[in-house]
């Protein structure tokens, strides 16, 4: 059973591929010339420059690296703030207990 994207999930993703499309574009190449390279059909360029969540992380990342921006993907949850904020609510100082003896 398939889940829907909640629709900020869909928005993110429909931004994700609104920037694919721009940076193509950038770039002065045809979809027909980024689909050739990265190995798939214009029929999933389009659907990864709509945002559409079937496409496979795969095709996402051969063409990011077609445009030279695969270590954008590096910079996912690098500085996962959230992360760290829970991580450090479970740290507890405890008191210290003196060197002497």
């Amino acid at each position: 059973m398939k889940r829907a994207l909640l629709p900020s999930q869909r928005k993110t993703l429909t931004a994700l591929g609104e920037n694919i499309k721009l940076a193509r574009l950038r770039r002065e190449l045809s979809s027909e010339q980024v689909a050739e390279r990265a190995g798939i059909s214009r029929n999933t360029l389009t659907k990864i420059e709509r945002g559409e969540e079937g496409v496979a992380m795969g095709y996402y990342f051969r063409v990011l690296a077609i445009l030279g921006l695969e270590k954008d993907l590096l910079l996912v949850a690098k500085d996962d703030q959230l992360g760290r904020a829970l991580q450090d609510a479970k740290l507890v100082v405890g008191e210290r207990v003196s060197k002497k003896r």
